[in-house]
This record gives C-alpha cells, sequence and structure tokens, in this order.
C-alpha cells in the first residue's frame, strides 16, 4: 500500500514519530491508487529512551541499520517483533548492548548472513570453536583455526565482530555503514 499521511509535516498533534507505535488505517476509492493513511497513537517506545545517550545511540543505529538494509514494501514479521522487543525492553535491561548485539544477530539472519556456531565449518567438531570465519560467517575450531589466526575473528561474538558483518553487507549493497552504527 502507499498512500500520504496528511498533515504530515506540520502537524503538531497524531503525527508518528520514530519509536512510536499505534495503528494505522488506509483508504483509497481504488486499490491502485494512493490512498491516503489515518494514523492513531497508542504508545511512544522511545519515550523511556531519551535522558540515556546510549540507549539513544543504540535505538538511532538500529533504526539506520534498518533504513540502509530492508528492502521496502517487504515483510519482515520476524524482525518486527525483535525491533518492538529491544524498544520494550532497552530501558529495563541491565546490559543494553548484549540485547542490541542479539537484534543485530537477528537482523543479519533476517537479511541472509546468518552466523553459525553450534559446529565447526572445516572438521565438523561441536568442541573448542574459538573463531569465526568472516567470509562464511561459520564457527572455525582452534585446530582448523590455527593457520589463519590472523584472518578470523576471535569469539565470543561482540559488537565489533557484528559490526564488520555488517559493514560487508552494506558494501555489497553498494551503500556506507550508517553513521549512527559507527558510533556504537
Amino acid at each position: 500500500m502507499v498512500g500520504l499521511l496528511r498533515g504530515g509535516v506540520i502537524a503538531k498533534k497524531n503525527k508518528p514519530l520514530v519509536g512510536q507505535c499505534g495503528n494505522v488505517s488506509w483508504n483509497a476509492r481504488l486499490d491502485s491508487q494512493l490512498g491516503v493513511f489515518h494514523w492513531d497513537a497508542e504508545k511512544n517506545l522511545s519515550a523511556p529512551l531519551i535522558f540515556n545517550t546510549d540507549l539513544l545511540k543504540i535505538m538511532n543505529s538500529a533504526f539506520s541499520l534498518i533504513y540502509s538494509l530492508v528492502p521496502e514494501r517487504e515483510s519482515y514479521e520476524h524482525l518486527y517483533n525483535k525491533t518492538f522487543d529491544l524498544l520494550s525492553n532497552l530501558s529495563m535491561c541491565d546490559n543494553s548492548y548484549d540485547l542490541y548485539l542479539n537484534w543485530e544477530i537477528d537482523l543479519l539472519r533476517d537479511l541472509g548472513y546468518a552466523l553459525d556456531l553450534t559446529k565447526c565449518s572445516g572438521c565438523q567438531k561441536t568442541e573448542n570453536l574459538c573463531y569465526l570465519s568472516p567470509k562464511t560467517g561459520r564457527a572455525v575450531c582452534a585446530d582448523c583455526g590455527a593457520p589463519y589466526v590472523d584472518k578470523l575473528y576471535k569469539l565470543p561474538i561482540n559488537l565489533n565482530v557484528t559490526k564488520r558483518f555488517v559493514d560487508n553487507v552494506c558494501k555489497m549493497h553498494g551503500i556506507e555503514i550508517p553513521m549512527a552504527r559507527k558510533i556504537l
């Protein structure tokens, strides 16, 4: 559906904001025409994050990655639910960076770049997994990774590792990694 939000630029009331959840209805004379969206705000998930700069950085990074990498008019229900959970739990979580890290891993998975940490990509062992391959996104055990230590990422995964994967995904799409993700 494509449509306009009348008064969206000048409206002071009932204007959808970043992080705000609500009900949207759409109508048009014909399904093929440009319709009109009607917005009813219910809850603003970004309101509890306003006074914490670290939480705002996380929210901005998530939205900038979604804007840059997720194709328009595609249904990503799992990513939507994970993003809703991220925003809902961010202000209540003790370690917000771990929550964001899990969200970013889910984003990569939904875009088709899943990280597989269940077994070694070389010998299929499930023990002694110490590295992550930057090319395949699969775990590598210490024995198989010994000759390539300088080229592999060390486990456990952190935000620097996922940033490298996100950067590679951005390069594959011909865009630069969003500034909000660079500063996180």
